[in-house]
């Protein structure tokens, strides 16, 4: 399943947070999370975090992994090809 998860930063960015957001991310991958891409964007969200998880028990993983630092909101994601064949 494809999840992407928006973030708001909980503090000012600076390079140890983004050390340990690092960190994080290594750790996630361990656990199974593929990641797909990470961004940090301009608007109503700081971050767009997009992974693939087996569930969504283990994408939860990921927003309690970052909850120090990010408060999140993730979405699933349905490929459009896929939710036509629902049309």
């Amino acid at each position: 399943m494809i999840f992407i998860s928006l973030g708001k930063m909980r503090k000012k960015p600076n390079k140890e947070l983004a050390g340990q957001a690092t960190k994080i991310t290594d750790e996630l991958k361990n656990m199974g999370i593929k990641i797909i891409g990470w961004y940090w964007t301009l608007g109503r969200y700081d971050t767009a975090f997009i992974f693939e998880a087996e569930n969504e028990k283990e994408a939860l993983k990921t927003s309690l992994a970052v909850a120090d630092f990010v408060a999140t909101e993730t979405l699933v994601a349905i490929p459009r090809e896929e939710a036509i064949k629902l049309l």
